[in-house]
């Protein structure tokens, strides 16, 4: 049997959204909906919320997560979020005297993350013998490979030169990382200190499961996709 830790990185600290990842997200904290489908999947022997916020803490523990001691560090804006993961992780193996072969860091600001999109997620890593995978979307109605930086004058620079003459049907798709669901092998993880290890791969996801919340634009749109998909859940 392989056993599994999915790990939900919460610092207190936010700062474009107050309170971010505690905020009222369709009836609920926004934690709660990472916390709930990481429970309801039944992939996980422990589904630990790793924060430096009391006021956090409280909340996962309403919502089912374990929290049984507070993060020591990689708490400020600077660190990489994998850092805070791979504290936990070593945390909770002292803690509870376990040793996990797989970790999964669940973002709480990808609410919209459902449960298939876990096992889904969980089925690809296993078969795809990689020590790391990392989830990632397609670009939706704007074409990436149109793309450009804008000077003071308005004067354009192309990202890809000669992209603009072409079809964007006869484009290949491109896609970008997306925070819902990070997955490795402890014990590489571990040696590696990143999820981008040796041979890692992507997984591509429903960009509206990968609804990444950062900002107040981005809580305002994915609170009008979570009144349909949260509810139909």
């Amino acid at each position: 049997m392989t056993s599994r830790i999915a790990i939900v990185p919460a610092r207190g600290g936010s700062k474009r959204i107050l309170n971010k990842n505690i905020v009222e997200f369709c009836g609920q904290p926004m934690i709660y909906w990472t916390i709930r489908s990481a429970l309801d999947s039944g992939c996980f022997d422990r589904v630990l919320v790793s924060t430096d916020s009391t006021e956090i803490m409280r909340v996962a523990l309403d919502c089912g997560a374990e929290v049984p001691f507070l993060r020591l560090d990689h708490g400020d804006d600077f660190a990489p979020v994998s850092f805070a993961t791979i504290s936990a992780l070593e945390q909770a193996q002292m803690y509870w005297g376990e040793v996990y072969d797989v970790v999964v860091q669940l973002m709480p600001n990808c609410p919209l993350r459902l449960v298939e999109d876990i096992i889904h997620a969980l089925d690809a890593f296993e078969s795809s013998q990689s020590s790391f995978q990392i989830s990632c979307t397609g670009f939706g109605w704007c074409n990436p490979w149109w793309a450009f930086s804008l000077n003071e004058d308005g004067i354009s620079s192309p990202l890809f030169r000669g992209a603009m003459e072409r079809r964007s049907q006869d484009m290949s798709d491109l896609f970008c990382p997306t925070g819902a669901i990070w997955i490795a092998k402890s014990e590489e993880l571990l040696n590696s200190r990143t999820f981008y290890g040796e041979g890692c791969v992507y997984q591509p996801m429903n960009w509206i499961s990968a609804v990444d919340i950062d900002t107040p634009d981005d809580l305002a749109v994915a609170r009008c996709l979570g009144a349909t998909v949260l509810n139909d859940s």
